[in-house]
């Protein structure tokens, strides 16, 4: 990669959010935060807030729109009945909903409204929080246990453990009681945590009553963090038994709960131990929910050898089953990974979770390797397969999120569809969605003894390393980054910004004066004795991409998509006149981009000119060999491309990312 120094003239873009600065004395406390004698090369920074820009607009509407109306709909849904009646407190005594899984969309809910009260006080949320804290406290049982579909009948406990879910749910109430103790000091859901982890332990293990896996790995990431908030090692060894039993056949017969079908122990990962598995399979957010509890008992104990197969199996899955978006999950049967460059455009399933899922097992690497690929790919989904899934007004969500969708595309009932949807009857994607947009800030930025590294770029502050900056930049849509130092030790520091993998051209500038380093491994490091007031500038270059698909990838070959910065493109119907079946790019002119503050809440667009294909099949047979072709037409067209994250907010019309090339 070359230093160049370059220029470009400021383009007009839309005004940044700019939110009331905080004390940096105020400490965010995230949701993953390693021990001081752990394996991590990285640890999370003590203050991290997003200020303005980008991401405060996102997280704006999460705290405003996202957030506070999360228990109407877990009302309307049934969740929080089922509490009340588990509690006993009135409510009549049977469960609401379809799965026996709803109690985790309530404490999903819980860990998103703890995080947000962690970065700003809010009265009315904290009082809402805590009137639901007391429920689930209500609803537990004497001996710790809680899943109110089996307290309410639905069947015995720890018994179908395939489908039940109740170490799923187990998982995250564990979460959201140590957002809640982080955030608010106190030990009414921690309590109820530790109960439950309590009960847990007395229950599964050799020689006990159940010596098995849940069907849904989360209870594992989950048990390492509540040891690290509690400093008992019990849950260390609990969450090392669930990763370390996973993979023996003991989860092989799915054919219950009404599936016609068994899914086999792929579906699972229970087909072989996580330590020997060559490649990721089956249910995509399963996979990577269990990958990030093994990273997380991996920085905990140091075993070399599970963080060896950790790192051959995001390569797995970012070489041959990841989308251009950062999407996982190729197939809509049973929402699986499918085989290598298996990565159909239309058929996409790429579940919004997944993505986050994706975001969790990435980041945690980034802190126990120190790598920046991982945080190339946790931008690189944020940006594009995650918060695709979130509408733009924080109260429409998509579960899935293909690639391309056709002007009269065939769409499969419930919670399957490519349109935006207000709740879903699985309402797993959107309270998971908030959670992971409340604690954000927490992975954009990390520390080790020798200063701060910078992941992700944000207008906000940031401490730790024995550095105390600020950041300022209008990214994605434009490319400088500006860090002043606020606070500084005295002594040799290390300021590292992360050289995004897309970057082709960057200048870098210390106190004014070109800076000549080269980046090492990823890391533009800054080394020096810091003063308050010296300031750092990052210029990356942000010119339209035109990227290739894999040549494996059947289902898009001939195609290109086109990316600037972080983001990926899509064409939609709205801008391009409705059908984009026979649409093909120029590939060789020169795309524009244009500033478009009335677009979408405020993007920045890609012009670029191409062909509509008009074609006459000439009968009934549409298949015509090269002696005989069908008569067509080429029309010239300008193609307005869009950020994909936006798409689906005016209509539910046609969209594609990978568009032909015209040759």
């Amino acid at each position: 990669m070359a230093v160049i120094v370059y220029y470009a003239p400021a383009l007009p873009c839309p005004a940044p959010l700019s939110l009331p600065e905080a004390p940096l004395s105020t400490p965010f406390t995230g949701p993953v935060r390693p021990r001081a004698d752990s394996a991590a090369a990285l640890r999370p920074v003590s203050v991290a807030r997003v200020t303005g820009g980008f991401w405060a607009a996102r997280r704006r509407t999460n705290a405003e729109v996202s957030v506070p109306e999360g228990p109407r709909r877990l009302e309307e849904a049934g969740n929080l009945a089922n509490l009340r009646a588990a509690a006993d407190v009135g409510a009549a005594p049977e469960f609401s909903g379809d799965f026996q899984f709803q109690d985790s969309d309530v404490h999903k809910w819980l860990e998103a409204a703890s995080w947000q009260l962690a970065d700003a006080p809010d009265p009315a949320l904290a009082e809402e929080v805590a009137r639901i804290v007391r429920l689930v406290a209500a609803a537990q049982l004497e001996n710790g246990y809680l899943q109110t579909y089996y307290q309410l009948g639905g069947g015995k406990p720890w018994t179908e453990l395939g489908w039940g879910h109740e170490l799923y749910c187990a998982g995250h109430l564990i979460q959201a009681a140590v957002a809640h103790h982080r955030a608010t000091g106190g030990r009414e859901l921690l309590d109820v945590a530790v109960r439950f982890a309590d009960h847990i332990e007395s229950v599964f293990g050799p020689g006990k009553q159940v010596d098995a896996v849940c069907g849904h790995p989360e209870v594992e990431t989950a048990l390492v963090e509540l040891y690290r908030t509690t400093d008992d090692r019990r849950h260390l060894e609990l969450a090392r038994y669930f990763v370390e039993r996973r993979g023996h056949g003991l989860l092989a017969s799915g054919a219950d709960r009404g599936h016609d079908r068994d899914p086999g122990p792929e579906y699972w990962q229970d087909h072989t131990p996580v330590r020997e598995a060559q490649e990721v399979t089956g249910h995509a957010v399963r996979q990577l929910y269990l990958l990030a509890g093994a990273a997380d008992l991996a920085t905990e104990t140091g075993d070399a050898e599970l963080r060896q197969a950790l790192e051959r199996l995001w390569a797995d899955a970012v070489a041959t089953k990841t989308y251009v978006t950062g999407g996982m999950g190729s197939r809509h049967d049973w929402e699986a990974f499918g085989d290598s460059y298996e990565l159909p455009s239309d058929r996409a399933y790429t579940e919004t979770c997944a993505a986050i899922a994706s975001v969790h097992f990435s980041w945690r690497m980034a802190l126990l390797t120190g790598e920046t690929r991982y945080s190339d790919l946790v931008e690189r989904t944020l940006f594009n397969g995650f918060l695709g899934g979130v509408g733009l007004d924080g109260r429409t969500w998509l579960y899935v999120n293909p690639l391309q969708r056709r002007a009269h595309a065939h769409e499969r009932p419930g919670d399957q569809t490519s349109r935006r949807t207000p709740w879903f009857r699985c309402a797993c994607c959107p309270p998971n969605a908030m959670r992971l947009l409340a604690a954000l800030p927490h992975f954009f930025a990390s520390a080790d003894d020798g200063g701060l590294q910078l992941h992700q770029y944000a207008t906000g502050q940031y401490a730790g390393g024995g550095l105390t900056v600020r950041v300022a930049t209008e990214y994605p849509w434009h490319g400088t980054v500006t860090v002043t130092v606020e606070e500084a030790s005295g002594q040799e520091r290390v300021l590292s910004l992360r050289v995004p993998a897309w970057c082709e051209q960057f200048r870098l500038s210390v106190n004014g004066l070109p800076a000549a380093e080269l980046p090492e491994h990823g890391w533009l490091r800054v080394r020096r004795i810091f003063r308050p007031g010296d300031t750092v500038r990052l210029e990356l270059a942000l010119p339209v991409r035109r990227t290739h698909p894999h040549p494996y990838v059947d289902a898009v070959r001939g195609c290109v998509a086109l990316e600037r910065g972080p983001l990926v493109y899509c064409l939609e119907g709205a801008d391009n006149g409705g059908d984009l079946d026979g649409v093909v790019l120029d590939a060789s002119a020169a795309p524009e981009v244009r500033e478009r503050p009335d677009l979408l809440g405020g993007v920045t667009t890609v012009v670029v000119p191409g062909r509509r294909l008009v074609t006459d099949d000439g009968g009934w047979w549409p298949y015509r060999t090269g002696s005989a072709p069908a008569r067509r037409v080429d029309l010239p067209v300008e193609l307005t491309a869009v950020p994909y994250y936006a798409w689906a907010n005016r209509d539910a019309g046609a969209m594609r990312v990978w568009i032909p090339r015209q040759h």
